[in-house]
């Protein structure tokens, strides 16, 4: 008569495919993350809403205005917002910031206000806590 030998099973975990798993995660999230660096001050305000920044459009009080860093004017910048949300990859809730300097002519803001809106377009205001 012939015993078979029984075969145990083991009760443990294999972690290093999880750790692969969070360390890809990892790098995925550090490549796609967007981080605007701003030296520039801006407008107070009491607002804690936070918001994606897809297309940054920067403005400063001495007139250069920048669509997602490359320079720009306000005669060019339908065209320019417009170039940049073709090339975006998230064009369905593509997201204007409005990171405007203080002292920057209320009629510069407005006319990136009106643009985003005639590109049925969000449209934000950057802004820094009131202190």
């Amino acid at each position: 008569m012939a015993v078979k030998k029984r075969s145990k099973v083991s009760a443990e975990f294999n972690m290093s495919s999880l750790t692969d798993i969070i360390f890809l995660l990892l790098i995925f999230f550090m490549l796609t993350s967007n981080t605007v660096q701003i030296s520039i001050p801006l407008p107070e305000s009491n607002s804690t809403t936070v918001a994606p920044t897809n297309l940054p459009v920067m403005m400063t009080i001495d007139g250069a205005i920048k669509v997602v860093g490359k320079p720009s004017s306000l005669d060019n910048l339908e065209r320019d917002i417009a170039s940049a949300v073709r090339t975006t990859e998230n064009k369905e809730n593509a997201t204007i910031t409005i990171i405007s300097e203080v002292g920057v002519p209320w009629e510069s803001v407005h006319k990136a206000m009106a643009v985003a809106s005639g590109l049925k377009l969000k449209a934000i205001i950057a802004t820094q806590p009131t202190k």
